[in-house]
């Protein structure tokens, strides 16, 4: 799935990315003091922007991971992943295989949000497109931390039949990492339940500004492909933002040059993407785009991987 090439030309930035990280647990715990202290509308407006551009960064380093470009040792690559993820809060295992999975279902009729087919429920279609651009795909991700730990049962392949993405979604699943993803699931509800009490947050605030950040990453999670070539390669678009914020997100909106090259760090990605040509567009603009809803389609693309399970 994934080309392979002589990666030698793309080393992973260790000692940088630690820095990264670092840097965005000071950033965060300095996030979570603002919001203990916050008595205003406008303290939270500004502290949940301030949280979608950290988030976001971070969910970054977690992509990282996912690839396995975190660090050079698989094992601390992991564990680096699975505590970074903590503060999504999502079982990092859990969204690895969703992610991995998605590079396999890209565009293909398991995994095309922009369209819907004359045998699909148009409703059901609209819901989940919409649902990803108002941020409640985020809130279903906050969720499974609840549902692995107290509801697991939910999650059997039979419950999801009705929908074709959710069910590409559960069959890919490798039930080698189930107790795993259980046990990072209940370390994020401690976590974040110690922090809340811990600090004296309201509930209510907490909520609002990590919205700030789930909104702005539901938000983005199919602004680089909505409306993009039904190629599991080729079906992303490279965007951008600011300058600034593409950088703190470590170029994560260079995501057709990720697609192509999902081996190669986040550092070399702008060098690929100019040594190709590739044309940058507005994310704003795209994100707007997507308030069209999705269109009826009849061109079906094949998921060569269905029933493969993550490694």
């Amino acid at each position: 799935m994934e080309r392979t090439f002589d990666q030698s030309h793309f080393p992973i930035p260790t000692r940088r990315n630690l820095l990264i990280i670092a840097g965005q647990l000071v950033a965060i715990a300095s996030l979570f003091y603002g919001i203990s202290t916050a008595t205003t509308w406008w303290q939270l407006a500004l502290l949940a922007v301030g949280f979608g551009i950290v988030g976001n960064s971070v969910y970054s380093i977690i992509h990282e991971a996912e690839h396995r470009l975190l660090h050079p040792n698989p094992i601390v690559n992991d564990v680096l992943g699975a505590g970074m993820a903590l503060f999504f809060p999502a079982p990092y295992h859990l969204i690895r295989q969703g992610h991995l999975g998605h590079h396999r279902r890209n565009r293909s009729d398991d995994e095309a949000f922009d369209l819907y087919f004359s045998d699909e429920n148009r409703v059901l279609s609209w819901f989940q497109l919409y649902g990803i651009i108002t941020g409640m795909y985020w809130v279903m991700v906050v969720c499974s931390n609840f549902i692995v730990v107290f509801f697991p049962v939910l999650l059997r392949l039979r419950v999801f039949e009705f929908n074709r993405p959710s069910a590409a979604f559960m069959e890919s699943l490798n039930p080698r990492y189930w107790r795993l993803i259980q046990l990072e699931g209940l370390l994020a509800i401690l976590l974040h339940t110690s922090i809340i009490w811990g600090l004296g947050i309201s509930p209510r605030n907490y909520a609002i500004v990590y919205f700030g950040f789930g909104f702005s990453w539901s938000a983005m999670q199919y602004v680089h492909h909505y409306g993009t070539e039904r190629h599991v390669l080729r079906g992303a678009r490279n965007l951008w933002l600011l300058a600034p914020v593409d950088l703190v997100w470590l170029n994560h909106n260079s995501h057709l040059t990720h697609h192509k090259f999902p081996t190669v760090p986040w550092i070399h990605l702008p060098g690929l993407a100019a040594s190709e040509d590739t044309k940058r567009e507005f994310l704003l603009w795209h994100y707007l785009r997507m308030w069209r809803g999705p269109r009826l389609a009849d061109d079906h693309v094949e998921n060569k991987h269905a029933g493969r399970i993550i490694r």
